[in-house]
């Protein structure tokens, strides 16, 4: 579950508390956000490269690729094993031949039906981040929809560039929460647990952006 102070201070100071970082000072590139790409929900982006400091993000990551990496086995459906991460890879192979339009809309559906459970009743941590197979088995919080919905659109041949792991304040429900945005056709689309259908950022007027994220850089978003 993201945790966020209600103080707001800096966009800045969210961020680090966010992520629970060591520094208060994390360094930060001034190059901007590619002019390709709206800024998200109107702010200005401040990029950096510099991912040291972004440790759930990394330890992820790692996490996921470690597994991933493995010999797929041929998996049997009993009480304890749904054999979901087997289906998955099912879903991702029957859909890779569609439009990636379409295949957005796919991966959103798809996850968006697991269960949401906050991190301290699943984990007992206040903020985990879970790769695709401990969400299956465990479901999970806003931010496990928003990875697992990237790590699925990254295998369908994506690129990192194209998309972000983006932590905001929902500023009707006064509380932090996660979303993935996917750049399509220059347009940001937002992928949210808590929208049944994928809509273009700029239908969205409650979300207040803090920080995003990839496997490449990072994003500072001020007003």
């Amino acid at each position: 579950m993201l945790r966020i102070t209600t103080s707001l201070l800096t966009a800045f100071i969210l961020c680090t508390l966010i992520l629970g970082t060591v520094s208060a000072t994390p360094a930060i590139a001034t190059t901007q956000a590619s002019a390709a790409y709206p800024k998200l929900f109107g702010t200005r982006e401040i990029k950096s490269s510099k991912l040291k400091k972004f440790r759930k993000w990394n330890d992820v990551i790692a996490r996921y690729r470690s597994v991933d990496n493995q010999k797929r086995r041929k998996c049997r459906i009993s009480k304890v094993n749904r054999c979901s991460v087997q289906n998955w890879h099912r879903f991702l192979k029957k859909i890779g031949t569609l439009p990636l339009r379409d295949q957005i809309d796919e991966v959103n559906l798809y996850f968006n039906k697991v269960r949401y459970i906050i991190d301290p009743v699943n984990y007992g941590k206040k903020d985990y981040w879970a790769t695709p197979k401990q969400f299956f088995s465990k479901n999970g919080d806003c931010e496990d929809y928003a990875i697992s919905k990237y790590l699925s659109l990254r295998k369908l041949g994506v690129p990192v560039q194209n998309m972000r792991i983006l932590v905001l304040r929902d500023l009707n429900l006064k509380v932090a929460h996660a979303v993935l945005v996917v750049y399509y056709k220059g347009e940001p689309l937002i992928l949210d647990n808590q929208i049944s259908q994928v809509v273009n950022a700029d239908r969205i007027r409650h979300y207040q952006p803090i920080y995003s994220i990839n496997e490449k850089h990072w994003w500072l978003h001020r007003s």
